[in-house]
């Protein structure tokens, strides 16, 4: 890995959901590593979760699956648990019942070291502290490799993650530098770079324009193409409709519907979930779901 930054003493500086593993001349090659999953695997797995915050229950009963090969959203209003779901996925909150399973065991088996080969998380906020730049920010996703066989392949994977969340252009200039998007796109480009089996990524497009919105989507699109299992929590149900294979609806803590979009996206599910009164059309191309607020008729224009 490149030493053109330092190595954080901080556990999971500066992103939350990325331990910085500690590392010693003697732990090098010989770490098991996360082998290639088939398509259809499960990748992730929640089981009965129940977690309460505040006195309140924030998730109730959920039992949910992210396989290999899937674009897994998570919808639903605000409040509804899906970053608290999220969180508890990448075994960054621990349920109050309840297990999460990644790769085959119990998620609190796993070492932080090991954890970070085989998840990486996207929180809202991913804004590192201190003026790195954009390459040295994506590159931090190579840390979990350091030691191993697979550090051979760090420049290649930066190269590929910048190019893919096209922050190439402007790889030399300091992070605090660039807009809301762009600094967006690049911890993006720090996930993709960390080239685990399972992306967990909390509204990566919220602060995107449409173009890269989609390109987020496409980008999610690909991976799960190349076989990994993605998570994603979107508010854009039209983006859900389009690019995820499966989709969960959580309500209030409960997971009011899980299936493909074009399946479980109607009227008589969306509108008590929402709270507003909304109708599903399909697109004129694609025939996958266009879900619209239901809104009064503008008067005339005098």
């Amino acid at each position: 890995m490149s030493s053109r930054f330092p190595r954080s003493p901080f556990p999971g500086f500066p992103f939350p959901g990325f331990p910085f593993p500690r590392l010693t001349p003697f732990t090098t090659r010989e770490r098991d590593l996360p082998a290639p999953s088939a398509i259809g695997t499960t990748v992730a797995e929640a089981r009965t979760l129940h977690m309460s915050r505040g006195g309140r229950d924030v998730l109730t009963g959920i039992n949910l699956t992210s396989r290999a090969g899937e674009v897994l959203a998570l919808v639903g209003p605000n409040g509804a648990g899906k970053s608290t779901l999220l969180a508890v996925l990448a075994a960054d909150l621990a349920p109050d019942e309840g297990e999460v399973r990644i790769c085959g065991r119990d998620a609190r088996a796993w070492s932080a070291p090991e954890l970070a080969l085989r998840r990486a998380v996207l929180p809202q906020t991913a804004a590192p502290a201190f003026p790195f730049t954009v390459e040295e920010v994506v590159r931090m996703g190579r840390a979990p490799w350091s030691g191993t066989a697979r550090a051979d392949e760090d420049d290649a994977v930066v190269a590929e993650a910048m190019a893919a969340t096209e922050v190439t252009p402007f790889a030399g200039r300091a992070v605090s530098t660039l807009s809301g998007g762009e600094r967006a796109r690049v911890a993006l480009a720090r996930v993709l770079a960390q080239r685990t089996p399972l992306l967990l990524l909390d509204e990566p497009t919220a602060a995107l324009d449409l173009r890269h919105q989609e390109l987020v989507l496409r980008v999610c699109r690909a991976r799960a193409a190349a076989g990994d299992a993605v998570v994603i929590v979107l508010h854009d149900l039209g983006l859900a409709a389009a690019y995820a294979d499966r989709a969960a609806v959580l309500h209030a803590g409960h997971l009011a519907a899980e299936g493909p979009p074009h399946e479980i996206f109607e009227e008589t599910l969306l509108t008590p979930v929402y709270g507003h009164p909304v109708e599903v059309l399909p697109h004129p191309h694609t025939d996958s779901p266009l879900i619209l607020p239901k809104r009064p008729a503008r008067p005339p224009t005098p």
